[in-house]
């Protein structure tokens, strides 16, 4: 594996274990990351398709739940790549008037 896929590895490890550990994630540096995958491909140093894998792969792994279930068989279409498919939960709100 390249310097360059190793970075995206780590970067997408770091960005799913904070989701993971409910911290919220400032998109800055979700969108260096992308920005650093779309660079990868546009080089040769990475495919698409390898680093869709790995995005998956890091996300079970990591999150507990694979991207299918989450968010159905076709995230892919909604996510075009480079997006990274990354959702915080919901924070537990509740009504605070009866109304």
């Amino acid at each position: 594996m390249s310097t360059l896929a190793e970075e995206i590895r780590q970067r997408l490890s770091a960005q799913f274990q904070r989701v993971a550990d409910g911290h919220d994630l400032p998109p800055g540096p979700r969108f260096r990351l992308e920005g650093l995958m779309e660079a990868a491909v546009l080089t040769g140093e990475c495919e698409e398709d390898e680093l869709r894998e790995l995005i998956a792969e890091l996300h079970g792994n990591i999150v507990g739940e694979s991207l299918d279930a989450r968010l159905g068989e076709r995230w892919k279409r909604w996510h075009p790549f480079p997006q990274i498919p990354l959702y915080m939960e919901r924070a537990p709100v509740s009504p605070s008037t009866s109304d």
